[in-house]
Formats: structure tokens, C-alpha cells, sequence
């Protein structure tokens, strides 16, 4: 059992909350991209190309957001993107034309995302957790994340069945506004690190960027990014083609997510307990093996449920573990900028995998090229973490080499 104090207790509750919403929110994207292009009689690469700007805005500017949430305190930052986050998604229901919606979900709903989603929310548990259960507590955090899938996405299906995609668009907004109160339980600044008084902004960002751990963790995430963003944009449209009964897209992702409930809170207790990178490692070669298998095996609904407890169980949990190694090597003062730019290099790959999925499939009338292309590089993402050393910077040092 976690031992903390209520007003850890508090940024945890609140902050798994707000990722409850804004990354359930942003799991039912892809249940939009089939109806609106049918719509609005666009082909899926207009669709996919918004969504992948969101996702290179989001990364682009994380580093900035987490940066004011280290300086200001993550609640102002967290108000400020509950309510840009409202007016996108209203935006989003009104588009009339490709341009709308490329400002509407790409470029307003990327800030949105980057200041009420992980590294400013997991920034704000890591500071308020004690080091001894910082991975456990991450791990709580991004459970309740999962969980947002898990709710979310049955609820964004039915309003879409039932009352069209525009309403379902507009319904989800003002969801979306429970975030502004809750945004008040992680008003907490940067925490006490290691050699704090000597700490500074610049330091820390000099020395994380020559550490070569730094690099592969942001390499290595850039895959998390890939295979992540084109599951959850393209696996509702390519159940589809495959002709599998209706519903069956919001029904895989809520088996994602509810599977990544468990496996957001299991991986980084497991990272906790042994090595950081070598469970990251293992965690990227796996989700390769169970993409491989769910190519192999002919596709039905038995199957599909399988592949979606599987990959599920590995989702999301690259976050915690990831947000948990960058604190223990550089410390969690700067944790929520430090992770920010890490957080870009999965932005870059969400990027490519949402526009690659949509640009390919237009062009080849197939989603193969792209699942080919998550195997190969989960087991690239395993070779990267393997080598990076988990021993803990001294920033004393660091201030004085610079």
C-alpha cells in the first residue's frame, strides 16, 4: 500500500482525474476519422494529417508547457489547457472545410493536449510523491489515464450512433470542462531535488542533452509515438474495411484501455522493483511480438479482443516508466520540462504514424506497409533502451560545467 500525505494524495487524485479525461477525450479520435471523411466527402489522409499535426503541435510545445508548469505551478497550466480544450473540440464540430480543421483539431487541440496530459500532470505527481514510491504513484496516475479510454470511448461510439458526430463533438467539450476545477488539487511548484539550491533551468537542460541516456529515451519514445497514435487513429477504419461487426473499433480500444489500466499501475511497479530501461526494453519487444502474431493469425473478433488485451496491457505504461527514469536520473525538479522533450520525440512519431497510416493507405489501399513498420521499429525501441545507465546525475557538477 502507498503511505502519502493527503496533499500527495490530492495532486495524485486530481491529476489522474484530469488524465482521465483529457486522454480519454483524445482516445476517441479515431471513431471520428471514418464518419467525418465520409461527411464531408474528404479522403482519410485529411483526417489523419490533423491529427497528426495535433500530435507534432502537442510535442512542439510540451517542452514549453512543462516548463511553465515547473516555474508557475502545473494548475494554472492545466486551467488554461482545460479551456482550450473545450474550444477545440466545439471547433472541431463546426469545421466546414479542411483548413478548419487542421486550426480546430491540429494546431488548438496539440496546445490543449500539452498542458492537461502527461508531462505536466505526471510532473505534478513525481514532484509530490516521495522517491520511494514515485514509480508506483506514476503508475496509479497513468492507471486512471487508461481508464479514460476505457469510459470514453463506449460513450463518444453512442453519441456518435445516436445523435451524429458534431453533437458527439460539442457533448465531449463541455465534458471536457470538469478539468477547470480539478485543475486547482495540482497547483504545486518544483520540488526539492537533488542539490536543488544549486540547480538551475539552464543546467539541467545542458547536461540532460549530453547524456547519451537522454538521447535514446527520446529516441526510443519517438516508437512509442509511431505505434501508439496509429493504432488508436487507423484500428477503428481498418475494422472496418475488414468488415468485422459494427462498433467493434470503439469496443478494441475499450479493451485497450481497459487492459492498460492494469498494466499502467503493473510495469512501473515492476520498474520500481528492478531496472528502469531494461523493462522499458522488454516492454517494446513485446508489443512487436503481439503486433506480429495479430497479422498472422486470420482476423475475427476473437482475435482482434485478444490482440487489443495484449497490446492493451503495454499501452501506455512506456509513460510512467519513462516520466519515472528521467526523475531518477536528472532528479524531478525540471522533471516536467525534462520529460517535455522527451515527450517531443514520441510527437514526432505520433506524427509520422497517424499521416503515414492515411497517406499510405490512400495510396496502396492497405494499412500493411505501416503494421510492418511497428514491428521493426518496437524492435529497434528495445535495443535502445537496453544500454542506458540509470545512475543518477550530479548536478553539482553539471551547474559548474556550464
Amino acid at each position: 500500500m502507498l503511505s502519502l500525505s493527503r496533499k500527495t494524495l490530492i495532486v495524485l487524485l486530481c491529476g489522474g482525474i484530469i488524465l482521465t479525461l483529457s486522454v480519454g477525450l483524445r482516445s476517441t479520435f479515431g471513431l471520428f476519422l471514418k464518419p467525418m471523411s465520409d461527411s464531408l466527402g474528404w479522403g482519410r489522409e485529411t483526417f489523419a494529417f490533423a491529427i497528426a499535426l495535433q500530435n507534432i503541435v502537442w510535442g512542439l510545445v510540451q517542452p514549453l508547457t512543462g516548463a511553465l508548469a515547473d516555474r508557475y505551478g502545473s494548475g494554472r497550466v492545466v486551467l488554461g489547457g482545460a479551456i482550450a480544450y473545450a474550444a477545440g473540440l466545439y471547433l472541431m464540430s463546426v469545421t466546414a472545410g479542411p483548413v478548419a480543421l487542421v486550426l480546430s483539431a491540429g494546431v488548438l487541440m496539440g496546445f490543449a493536449l500539452s498542458a492537461t496530459s502527461f508531462a505536466v500532470v505526471l510532473g505534478a505527481v513525481g514532484r509530490a510523491a516521495p522517491e520511494a514510491h514515485r514509480s508506483t504513484a506514476l503508475g496509479v496516475a497513468s492507471s486512471l489515464g487508461s481508464l479514460g479510454q476505457f469510459v470514453m470511448l463506449p460513450i463518444g461510439q453512442t453519441l456518435i450512433s445516436s445523435s451524429g458526430w458534431a453533437f458527439a463533438l460539442v457533448a465531449m467539450g463541455l465534458i471536457s470542462l470538469v478539468m477547470v476545477p480539478l485543475s486547482a488539487g495540482v497547483v504545486g511548484r518544483q520540488g526539492q531535488g537533488l542539490n536543488a539550491a544549486t540547480m538551475s533551468m539552464r543546467g539541467a537542460l545542458h547536461d540532460a542533452l549530453r547524456h547519451r541516456g537522454y538521447i535514446l529515451l527520446f529516441l526510443g519514445f519517438f516508437v512509442c509515438g509511431f505505434q501508439v497514435m496509429f493504432m488508436a487513429t487507423h484500428l477503428p477504419a481498418y475494422i472496418a474495411d475488414n468488415r468485422l461487426p459494427a462498433g467493434m473499433g470503439a469496443t478494441a480500444l475499450a479493451t485497450v484501455g481497459l487492459f492498460n489500466i492494469v498494466g499502467s499501475y503493473v510495469w512501473p511497479v515492476i520498474a520500481g522493483r528492478t531496472s528502469k530501461s531494461m523493462t522499458l526494453a522488454v516492454l517494446y519487444l513485446a508489443r512487436a511480438v503481439v503486433i506480429g502474431l495479430f497479422l498472422m493469425v486470420p482476423l475475427s473478433t476473437a482475435s482482434l479482443l485478444v490482440f487489443a488485451a495484449a497490446i492493451g496491457f503495454m499501452w501506455l505504461a512506456t509513460v510512467p516508466v519513462t516520466t519515472a527514469l528521467v526523475g531518477q536520473i536528472f532528479g524531478v525538479r525540471y522533471v516536467s520540462t525534462l520529460f517535455g522533450i522527451v515527450f517531443l520525440g514520441h510527437q514526432i512519431g505520433s506524427f509520422l504514424g497517424v499521416w503515414l497510416g492515411g497517406y499510405l493507405f490512400d495510396l496502396t489501399g492497405s494499412y500493411n506497409l505501416v503494421w510492418y513498420l511497428t514491428i521493426a521499429l518496437g524492435v529497434v525501441a528495445a535495443l535502445l533502451h537496453w544500454p542506458i545507465n540509470e545512475k543518477r546525475v550530479d548536478w553539482a557538477l553539471a551547474e559548474e560545467a556550464v
